[in-house]
Parts: C-alpha cells; structure tokens; sequence
C-alpha cells in the first residue's frame, strides 16, 4: 500500500471524566490512570485462543477494525479478538507483555516507543490510514464554521466543558492540544477541557449532552448520529494523523500476518474509506 500523507467513526464508549490543570501531573492521577488502563486491558491480556488473532487497536479505529475482522473470519475461518483504547494505553500494556498479535496505533509516536523498546517487528510495520482532526457539538447544533485564531470557544462553551481525549498521552487529544495552541487558543480555553482515556470517551461526553463541545476525529464524528460536526481543524495546526501498523514482538498466532496482510486489501480498504479514513494517497 502506498504510504499515505493526509492533509493536514458502536456504541459510545462511556466517559471517564478527568478535570485538571495543566500542570505536571500528579502522582494519585498517574496511579489512577495506570489501574484504569491495566482494567480496560485486562481481558485482553488473556491467553488467546488457539487460531485466534489477538488485536489492540486505537478506541478510534473500533468501527473499522469490527467490520474488517467479521470479514476476515468469514473468508479464513479465523476469528479475532481486538481490544479497544487510547494508544498510549494499549502500547503500555504491551511494552509490559501483554499477549498481542496485532498493534495499531494513532499515532507514529506511540509506535516509535514501541519499536524503540524492541516490542514490535519493525520489518512488518507501515503506515495504514489517516484521519481529520474537528470540533464538534451536539446534532442540533449544524451551522459549520471555519475555525482559526479569531474563533471564540470560550463564548461557544458558554460555562460548559471542552471534551478531549488526555492531551499528554492520548493521540486525539495531543493532536487537539497542539491545534489549540498554535491557533492561540489553549491559554483561554485550558481551563474548561474535560479529559479523558480516550477520544472515544470525549465524543460520548458530547453525545450525551454533557460537553457543548468536543475535539476528536472526523471519523468519530460521523460514527454518531448525535452529534455534528462544527468545524475541522486546518492541516498546518497539527501533525499528520496517521495509524500504524505492526506484529507485536513474539507473536503467538500464526495467522496474525495474513490479518495484516489483509488490512492491506481492496476490501479493508473501502471499510476505511466508507467509515471516513484517509486511504492510500489521499
């Protein structure tokens, strides 16, 4: 698959709401997140089954990788079992041993510290799709707009909470953070973000009505029906969002690279791209 250079969607996961400062993160929150994601890991780091393919992906791609792993099974008979969460969480469980085949990641950076780490096979890695960064609001709310320094989010929010992923872990919510501030918005509005595990979560928050506003993917936004899209974040405000690819080191199934091979597909790739990812060139 040619590698992709994007310009610059399951029901709602529940929020895990996390309201701080900017500052370093405390000890008791850094306990609390790390119990929270050995929880969220825990049954996938059960021994899999035999001819089973055990996949980790970002919360992001759970739309996608279901539809893609039911047709996988139908054509080889094999199943899949893939556990869904932040990035950062998922690379940790795996950086301490947890039984994956399959990593895919939001972000190239949480891929990197794996392979820095000689936790993944770097030979089978690659870059599979792409995504867009917005704003979104509740469904009613569908005027758009062009989002840039002269944006008011403040007066948008009207007293209510921003919803993004954890912006120092979490791809989403790292991506959004850097928008903000290089539209010179985060001082103003850092005050108001509602964190969370993952962007999942932060486009719950918004769908049920508890945040006026959120950040997160182009494709979470249209994967709910509750919520509508007010404004994507221009190219030039954040890195390219990009999902790798890889083997987790020592794979157990012996299936797990036809499963990546098949993510390489026509038929992967027209899920992807019907679910709004950025595939191959574009």
């Amino acid at each position: 698959m040619t590698p992709i250079v994007p310009p610059q969607r399951g029901k709602p996961l529940a929020p895990r709401l996390s309201l701080r400062d900017n500052g370093p993160m405390s000890d008791v929150l850094r306990r609390i997140l790390f119990i929270l994601a050995s929880v969220l890991c825990a049954t996938a780091c059960l021994p899999a089954a035999a001819g089973q393919i055990t996949v980790f992906a970002a919360a992001s791609l759970k739309e996608a990788i279901d539809e893609i792993s039911a047709d996988f099974t139908r054509a080889t008979g094999v199943e899949v079992a893939a556990s869904y969460a932040g990035s950062s969480a998922l690379a940790r469980q795996i950086e301490f041993g947890a039984p994956a085949d399959v990593f895919l990641s939001a972000s190239t950076e949480w891929m990197d510290h794996l392979e820095h780490n000689n936790r993944i096979e770097p030979t089978t890695r690659f870059d599979l799709v792409g995504n867009r960064l917005v704003l979104i609001g509740p469904a009613a709310q569908t005027a758009a707009f062009e989002i840039s320094a002269n944006t008011n989010l403040l007066h948008m929010l009207a007293g209510g909470r921003l919803a993004m992923a954890l912006t120092d872990a979490v791809p989403a919510g790292i991506y959004g953070k850097t928008a903000l501030q290089r539209l010179g918005l985060w001082e103003g509005v850092a005050p108001m973000v509602a964190q969370t595990d993952n962007v999942r979560a932060a486009l719950s928050l918004v769908s049920l009505g508890a945040a006026p506003l959120g950040i997160v993917y182009a494709t979470d936004a249209q994967a709910d029906q509750n919520v509508s899209l007010r404004a994507t974040f221009p190219p030039h405000t954040h890195p390219p969002i990009i999902y790798p690819v890889a083997l987790v080191k020592g794979a157990k199934s012996p299936q797990a690279q036809a499963f990546l091979d098949y993510l390489t597909g026509d038929a992967a790739d027209k899920v992807f791209a019907d679910l709004g990812f950025l595939v191959g060139a574009e």
